[in-house]
């Protein structure tokens, strides 16, 4: 254990899943003795949830989970999606001032805790970078967009990504993010509304679709959270989209080369060594039309629930 492992504030890391991933054994291996593993799943059904112990309650310790490692039972959302229903509740069941969220389906790799804790001491609220890379076909075809209207916007700072943030309580209203995470859908936007973050130039690469169903999905769960939390944005990623596939079409050689140009860039800039960047330029064309496909749905799919969004605080939730 390094010195700054050992004079760091304790923590409670809130990751929610439904079973036991990679990801929970590799953050369960970086606690410190006083840091705590909020292993966040719906109810009891879960698969994770075997891993609890026999006592009754919303939380307990569990047999067979490693040592600070606690499991929470976030219940059937009702208002809200799932997984910021999963939050709520371990924002509620933490027992430390500083809180890092994460997800599980990125690797942690050793010293992760600790160089997010040494961020927050030089800088605050601090969030690293997501590179959303497919899984599938539709998911890789969308890699260029993910890094262009993703990772670029976050690297500037301002906006929190739910899979690798750190804040304490003091930095926010608790109470205030808790009722306003129990009755809308996106975590890390809900987040955003409520804390001001810092990114700090250090990237993770998440896994994203695995079918086209769950690609197609993931992009219009995307923009209708765009749409609500950034209403500016998502108009101008619009007429962005709308204007591009307009150069390519009056100007193929030219428009091709310039938007192939800027995702190279901006692979680049990540280091991001994948050769979708070179799928920008047919991605450009057929985004107008994906982007008003995805306005035009009126409920969308995720984590085996069908979400009907009409507001930012007036949500839906059924069985998909």
């Amino acid at each position: 254990m390094t010195e700054s492992e050992r004079t760091r504030p304790p923590t409670s890391v809130l990751l929610p899943t439904v079973r036991w991933t990679d990801a929970c054994s590799e953050v369960a291996a970086q606690l410190g003795g006083d840091d705590e593993l909020l292993v966040i799943c719906d109810t009891e059904d879960d698969p994770v949830a075997e891993r609890r112990g026999s006592e009754g309650g919303g939380e307990a310790d569990a047999e067979g989970l490693p040592d600070g490692v606690r499991l929470v039972l976030a219940g059937e959302p009702e208002g809200c999606s799932g997984k910021a229903n999963a939050v709520a509740a371990g924002m509620e069941a933490a027992a430390r001032d500083r809180i890092v969220w994460t997800d599980d389906d990125f690797r942690h790799p050793p010293g992760w805790l600790a160089d997010l804790s040494a961020d927050y001491e030089r800088q605050g609220p601090t969030t690293e970078i997501p590179v959303f890379v497919g899984a599938d076909p539709l998911g890789r075809f969308l890699e260029p967009a993910y890094v262009i209207g993703g990772t670029v916007p976050l690297s500037r700072g301002g906006i929190a990504w739910g899979g690798a943030v750190i804040f304490e309580r003091s930095d926010l209203d608790v109470d205030a993010l808790v009722a306003d995470l129990r009755r809308t859908v996106s975590d890390d936007g809900t987040l955003a509304e409520h804390l001001d973050v810092s990114a700090v130039d250090r990237t993770r690469t998440v896994t994203a679709g695995g079918s086209l169903r769950e690609s197609l999905e993931r992009f219009v769960r995307f923009l209708q959270i765009t749409r609500r939390h950034a209403p500016l944005a998502a108009a101008f990623n619009v007429a962005l989209s709308v204007a591009l596939a307009s150069l390519c079409l009056l100007a193929p050689v030219a428009g091709v080369a310039l938007v192939t140009a800027s995702a190279g860039a901006a692979y680049a800039r990540f280091g991001v060594r994948r050769a979708t960047f070179l799928l920008a330029g047919p991605g450009a064309l057929v985004s107008p039309v994906l982007l008003a496909y995805a306005l035009a749905r009126r409920t969308f799919v995720w984590g085996g629930r069908r979400y009907r969004w009409r507001s930012m605080f007036d949500v839906d939730v059924e069985p998909a």
